[in-house]
């Protein structure tokens, strides 16, 4: 065999094993631009990934920046910090990564498998040796399929995408959620703390009416037990508060002295209209990023389906080529010969004729397929039950704020009226007036509710995970007030 022709049979396995490498997986920040394009849609928000020191440095002094900016931390600014700061969502960027390294990997074709073999070493009359045999092993089958693996890496990577689009979605509507519970809170302890002067005052009178003789001690008890409960429930509340400003500074990946920061006394007013989502169930089967995820997986279920299929009958075929080299000693000369070598190899389907793996595949297939419609449904469902959540709840708070407690602080100045006039008693007043602090926190857990459901509409359009059923409305719910916030 020429030189030529042996270096080309040489070469054969090393060129089908080249790397076709793809620039787009290789890169540090691979998937991410779309990854931040689909959130800062939904949240208009921004989003980083942290991947070095500097990086790390540069969000932490932005945080610090935000913190900095109001005396009292509002809800886009607690979203926008949680975007940036929240550790969690940082290691699902890291997937993401992970998922494109994964991809990165399948553009590049297994290694060949390179042998060398010396064989008559030692024979005094041939010096040190007197054959070497060469070899590459290539797996065959691995060109055969390396375009249906990329196919599926690449839609994996796309599904890692989404994932990471859906846990930013999830990040931002947790916080949303945990500042408006938070806020709420600490209002309703504020509520409460008015309650209690009143309580205490009620308490004081009985006392001094009961050193007169004016007052029996069982009346005196009602007075004194309803101020001990009351205290109760403030403290619970106050408690109640600060587990709920806890949770919003874990959302925000906060602590030290980052994490003093304080919220506002009191939820936002109801706004003037609520917001016409006709086309809600649309707009969630058409931006709804589970959704896609769903899509997708169906997809690289069926490109892995069509890959067992193809490699139904050979599941591993290499291909050997080599070389075996002999020096000889003929009429006192030494010389070499040379001839080439090549070998086939693969498994015969004798046993496992690959049956059970395409009903592993079709049965992969068809699971796919029902949970992808099974999304659809649960997702118009979801858009649905969203809006009709706040609609449903505006119409409550605005009737506690516009009918309840107007009501109750008419039925307060008329008791105050017949008090001054000597037609009711004083404790028949400081119910009157406890009556109306309870209306009052009923409103402020209906504008609660409503916040909420607001914070949910753009999770059922966008995807990112529903919070749970509303807290129960409590007479209790939250922590301290004062001036400024907490």
């Amino acid at each position: 065999m020429t030189g030529k022709k042996l270096a080309a049979l040489l070469a054969l396995p090393l060129f089908l094993g080249g790397c076709v490498s793809s620039a787009e997986y290789a890169k540090k920040d691979a998937g991410f631009t779309a990854v931040s394009a689909k959130t800062s849609a939904a949240t208009s928000k921004q989003t980083i990934w942290v991947q070095n020191q500097q990086q790390a440095q540069a969000t932490s002094a932005q945080v610090k920046s935000l913190l900095a900016r109001k005396k009292s931390l509002d809800v886009e600014t607690a979203v926008q910090i949680a975007l940036r700061n929240n550790k969690g969502l940082q290691a699902a960027y890291a997937d993401l990564g992970d998922s494109a390294a994964d991809a990165w990997q399948s553009t590049m074709l297994l290694n060949p498998t390179v042998s060398v073999g010396f064989s008559g070493i030692g024979a005094p009359e041939l010096e040190a040796f007197r054959t070497i045999e060469g070899a590459i092993t290539t797996n065959i089958l691995a060109l055969l399929t390396k375009k249906r693996d990329i196919e599926i890496a690449d839609t994996r990577f796309r599904q890692a995408q989404l994932n990471a689009a859906v846990r930013t979605l999830q990040v931002a509507a947790d916080t949303r959620r945990a500042w408006i519970n938070s806020v709420a809170a600490w209002e309703n302890v504020g509520q409460l703390q008015q309650a209690q002067a009143a309580a205490d005052a009620a308490s004081e009178l009985a006392e001094k009416l009961g050193e007169t003789g004016a007052m029996t001690k069982g009346s005196q008890a009602r007075e004194h037990v309803f101020v001990a409960e009351l205290a109760g429930e403030t403290a619970k509340a106050r408690l109640t508060a600060r587990l709920a400003k806890e949770e919003l500074t874990r959302l925000m990946g906060l602590w030290g002295s980052d994490a003093e920061f304080q919220v506002p006394n009191s939820l936002p007013p109801l706004p003037k209209a609520i917001a016409k989502r006709d086309t809600i169930e649309a707009d969630a089967l058409r931006d709804r990023i589970d959704l896609q995820v769903a899509r997708l997986e169906l997809e690289a279920t069926a490109r892995s389906y069509g890959l067992t299929e193809a490699t139904r009958y050979v599941t591993d075929l290499e291909i050997l080529t080599g070389f075996e080299s002999e020096r000889e000693v003929e009429d006192g000369k030494k010389k070499w010969e040379t001839t080439a070598a090549g070998e086939l190899e693969f498994a015969i389907p004798i046993f496992d004729t690959g049956k059970a793996r395409m009903r592993k595949a079709e049965v992969a297939y068809m699971r796919a397929a029902n949970q992808l419609a099974e999304k659809a449904v649960n997702v118009r469902s979801e858009a649905r039950s969203a809006y009709e959540a706040y609609r449903s709840n505006y119409d409550i708070a605005r009737h506690y704020r516009n009918n309840v407690v107007p009501l109750r602080s008419k039925v307060e100045e008329e008791s105050l009226l017949t008090y001054n006039g000597m037609i009711t008693n004083t404790f028949e007043l400081l119910t009157d007036t406890r009556d109306k602090i309870n209306s009052i926190l009923l409103s402020v857990n209906a504008r609660r509710d409503f916040w909420l459901a607001d914070a949910n509409l753009a999770p059922a359009v966008y995807g990112g995970g529903s919070s749970t059923a509303p807290a129960e409305t409590e007479v209790a719910s939250s922590s301290e007030s004062s001036g400024g916030g907490h």
